[in-house]
C-alpha cells in the first residue's frame, strides 16, 4: 500500500472521525492504528519525489536571462520573456524561483540608479555604528542644495524596494515600467534635485541562533534509572519533531529571525526619519512627492506626525 503525502495529512483525521461515529475504542487502540499508518509510509521514497532543491543562482547570467537593449528581460538563448512555470506541479518551488531571481534584479536596479541616474547611495541611520543593522536611500548630488526644486520618490509595499514600482512589470514588460528611473532622468534633466526612498527595507534577516537544550543525564542528582527514563522520552520526541519537520521543511531552509533598523522599522517611520534628517535641510524652495500605491499613505504620515 502506497500513501502519498496528502494521505498522511487527511487518513488520521478521516480515523478520528470514525471512531467518533463509533463510540471509539480507548486511546491505545488509536495510537496503535496511527502508529500501523505510518509505519506504512516510506519517508525516504516519499522525498526523492518532494521538489528539487532551493539552489538557484545569483546572477541574471546564471538565470540565462539578460535585459535587452529596450530594457526588457530576456532568455540569453532563446529571446523569450520569463517563464513562471519553468516545472510544472511544482508551484512553490516556481515561487521561489521567481523569488531569486526578483532579488537579482533589486541589486541590478540599485546599480542603475548610480551608475545610470548618478545618485549617491546613502546609509541609514546616519548616526548607525559600524555593527548595528542599516538601509539607505538614493540621493542626487544636488537634492540638498539645489534652491529652486527637489522630487522625492516613494514606493508602494511589498516586495519592491528603490527604484522600483513593481517588480511584475520588470520582469514581465520592461525596466521603464517598472522601475522609477524615467521618472528621476527627466526630473534631473530638468534641473531637479532628487531623493528616492527606501521605505520596506525594514529589516535585515539573520540565522536564528541554535538554542542547545541541556541533557536530562547532565543532572547527576537524579538517579540512574530516572535519567534513563527521560532520554528515552527526549529521544522519541526528538524522533517525532525531526519526522514532522522533515515534511514541514523538507528543504531544510535556515529559520531566519528580522532585527529591524533603528527609526525606520517600517514604511511611515522610514518616510518620517528621511523628512527629519533630508529633506527639511534641503534647500529647495519647491519639494515635489511622487508616491505610488502604499507610498501615498507613507507621504500622509509626514503630515500626521507633524512633519515640518
Amino acid at each position: 500500500m502506497s500513501i502519498s503525502l496528502s494521505s498522511l495529512i487527511l487518513l488520521p483525521i478521516w480515523i478520528n472521525m470514525a471512531q467518533i461515529q463509533q463510540g471509539g475504542p480507548d486511546e491505545k487502540e488509536k495510537t496503535t492504528a496511527l502508529k500501523d499508518l505510518l509505519s506504512r509510509i516510506d519517508l525516504d521514497e516519499l522525498m526523492k519525489k518532494d521538489e528539487p532543491p532551493l539552489d538557484f543562482p545569483d546572477t541574471l547570467e546564471g538565470f540565462e536571462y539578460a535585459f535587452n537593449e529596450k530594457g526588457q528581460l530576456r532568455h540569453i538563448k532563446t529571446g523569450e520573456p520569463f517563464v513562471f512555470n519553468y516545472r510544472e506541479d511544482l508551484h512553490r518551488w516556481n515561487q521561489k524561483r521567481y523569488e531569486a531571481l526578483g532579488e537579482i534584479i533589486t541589486k541590478y536596479v540599485y546599480e542603475l540608479l548610480e551608475k545610470d541616474c548618478n545618485l549617491k547611495k546613502i546609509s541609514i541611520p546616519v548616526d548607525a555604528t559600524e555593527s548595528e543593522p542599516k538601509s539607505f536611500i538614493f540621493m542626487s548630488e544636488d537634492a540638498l542644495t539645489n534652491p529652486q526644486k527637489l522630487m522625492v520618490l516613494i514606493h508602494g509595499s511589498g516586495v519592491v524596494r528603490a527604484g522600483q514600482w513593481a517588480r511584475r512589470l520588470i520582469i514581465n514588460e520592461d525596466l521603464d515600467s517598472g522601475t522609477q528611473i524615467p521618472f528621476i532622468k527627466r526630473a534631473v534633466a530638468e534641473g531637479y534635485g532628487v531623493i528616492v526612498l527606501n521605505p520596506n527595507e525594514n529589516y535585515i534577516e539573520v540565522e536564528k541562533p541554535k538554542i542547545h537544550v541541556q541533557s536530562s543525564s547532565d543532572s547527576s542528582d537524579e538517579p540512574a534509572e530516572k535519567r534513563e527514563r527521560k532520554d528515552k522520552v527526549s529521544k522519541e520526541t526528538k524522533k517525532r519533531r525531526d519526522f514532522y519537520e522533515k515534511y514541514r521543511n523538507p528543504q531544510r531552509e535556515k529559520e531566519m529571525m528580522q532585527l529591524y533598523i533603528r527609526e525606520n522599522g517600517s514604511p511611515e517611520e522610514h518616510a518620517v526619519y528621511v523628512w527629519d534628517h533630508f529633506i527639511a535641510q534641503a534647500a529647495a524652495e519647491n519639494v515635489f512627492f511622487v508616491a505610488h500605491s502604499y507610498g501615498g499613505l507613507a507621504f500622509v504620515e509626514l503630515h500626521t506626525d507633524g512633519g515640518k
